[in-house]
């Protein structure tokens, strides 16, 4: 049992036993399974305490609303703000940071209009060029960071082609477009299965609005157009 879980209120609430199995604090998943719409705002966002996203990937309301959630085109979701939330995700070589360099020059213009306008121009791109080289660094040291995570040292093989066959080669998108398509469509399952890290995850799986006539049909038909 999860200490400090209020495992009594919750089942008080819905008239249950005390005994009752399961318990929410020691089946949390199975017990949302029964009662997630029986619940108010204030008791099931306390369930965060004791399950992970990718665990409430089991409950089909639940993903049924992050699918109708990433239909909605949320800004958090976005190839600009994505790129730049889980940069290890995006596979482009474009120079990084432009976008929040062109934001500061654009600041600047606008913030210092007591200059002539050579000068507000001059630090406008002094501004942005710094802005873009800091971002650029920040991407730099969490792909480093990831790279570091994700090293698992070599076994020795006795033959190179059988690692060859077991890890086949990636094929690059053709293009700008198709790249871009593969990493919002790659941003929208992590996040559809809990695998997206430091998303708002709460804000989501717990917000009823979101919940569709039919959850099944809806995540059917997502499945289908795969």
């Amino acid at each position: 049992m999860q200490s400090g879980f209020p495992d009594s209120d919750i089942l008080s609430y819905l008239t249950l036993p005390q005994d009752y199995n399961p318990l929410p604090s020691v089946d949390p998943i199975e017990f949302l399974k029964r009662h997630l719409h029986e619940l108010p705002p204030n008791i099931i966002q306390r369930f965060s305490l004791v399950t992970t996203p990718k665990q409430r990937t089991m409950i089909t309301e639940i993903r049924n609303r992050r699918l109708k959630f990433t239909e909605s085109r949320p800004r958090s979701l976005s190839f600009a703000v994505a790129r730049n939330t889980w940069p290890t995700l995006w596979q482009g070589r474009e120079r990084r940071g432009q976008e929040e360099g062109k934001e500061e020059q654009e600041w600047a213009k606008m913030n210092f209009l007591g200059g002539s306008e050579q000068q507000v121009g001059n630090l406008a791109k002094l501004l942005g060029d710094m802005e873009e080289e800091r971002e650029a660094e920040r991407v730099r040291f969490i792909q480093r960071t990831q790279a570091n995570d994700d090293f698992v040292p070599e076994e020795e093989s006795d033959s190179e082609d059988e690692n060859d066959s077991e890890y086949p080669e990636i094929q690059e998108p053709e293009s700008p477009q198709e790249a871009q398509a593969l990493f919002e469509r790659r941003i929208r399952e992590r996040f559809i299965y809990g695998l997206l890290e430091g998303a708002d995850y709460d804000s989501v799986d717990w917000d009823e609005w979101l919940d569709v006539d039919d959850d099944r049909n809806a995540e059917e038909r997502w499945f289908d157009d795969d």
